[in-house]
């Protein structure tokens, strides 16, 4: 990184330019690639035997709570309900 903002201090990227891109490019890769293992570990677990009858897009929604359960344990599961309830009532109000 130090050797990259020196070689754009000194406006030096048209004089070595192919060292800029691959100084550039090597600051950019990242060490691994835990973020895909991670969601295709989770899509493991959701697609067991007895979900691999589900339409693919609920399958995408739970892989998606599998992998964001951070905010998943952060909402309130109980207003969650309510306005679920709240949008599916089949019951008229009179």
């Amino acid at each position: 990184i130090d050797l990259c903002k020196w070689i754009r201090l000194n406006d030096l990227q048209c004089v070595y330019p192919n060292v800029d891109i691959a100084l550039r490019m090597y600051i950019c890769t990242p060490a691994t690639n835990c973020s895909a293992e991670r969601s295709f570990s989770c899509l493991k677990r959701v697609k067991i035997y007895l979900r691999s009858t589900m339409s693919e897009e609920r399958l995408n929604y739970l892989a998606i709570l599998c992998i964001e359960k951070t905010i998943l344990q952060d909402l309130d599961i109980k207003f969650v309900i309510d306005e679920f309830a709240r949008r599916k009532a089949s019951r008229k109000v009179f």
